[in-house]
């Protein structure tokens, strides 16, 4: 895993195997960031499952003011944190909340996030369940980007009570899908 852009642009993140992990490829990633090109800088940004942090360092490194890591794998909560280590960042560059996603959206009480990255795991297919949260949650606004990875048999709507799905890509197994607030909201 690298960062493909940015002022991290190169560097390589820790990583390690796991069942729970599934990083996010380069090609998605990139085409990921590409789509938000000019949404990225100063954003506030929301990484959901966050594995390694490959996203949401990612994001980071492309001008990302903040991003909040949520998840809740001690092994992977041990990673996040020695990349973060490894890219030197700044203790107000990031946070780190162990806990379970659904719950955190449920609870969430502060501002809307310029942009929420979702890699919820394939053996899981709770793709749906965390569009449903998110439909539910205080965490997005009308300017507020969503960009979700499912397997492709899994079970996603094109629109929820709030959100709808602007545009997906097919990636043959996996389907990235970016949802935003529908607009009579």
């Amino acid at each position: 895993m690298r960062i493909i852009s940015g002022r991290f642009r190169g560097r390589v993140l820790s990583s390690f195997q796991a069942d729970h992990i599934r990083p996010t490829t380069d090609r998605v990633k990139e085409t990921l960031f590409n789509k938000w090109m000019s949404d990225v800088e100063g954003a506030q940004v929301l990484d959901l499952f966050s594995g390694t942090g490959n996203l949401g360092f990612e994001a980071l490194s492309r001008g990302a003011l903040h991003v909040d890591f949520v998840e809740m794998n001690v092994k992977s909560i041990n990673i996040l944190k020695k990349n973060a280590e490894l890219l030197k960042l700044d203790d107000g560059e990031y946070k780190i909340y162990k806990q379970d996603v659904l719950q955190y959206l449920k609870r969430y009480q502060g501002k809307p996030y310029s942009l929420i990255l979702a890699d919820p795991p394939f053996t899981e297919k709770m793709a749906h369940d965390v569009m449903v949260a998110l439909d539910q949650s205080s965490c997005f606004d009308s300017e507020t980007l969503i960009a979700i990875e499912s397997h492709k048999k899994e079970r996603m709507e094109e629109n929820y009570e709030h959100l709808y799905r602007y545009d997906f890509r097919d990636y043959g197994d996996k389907v990235l899908s970016f949802f935003t607030k529908k607009a009579q909201d």
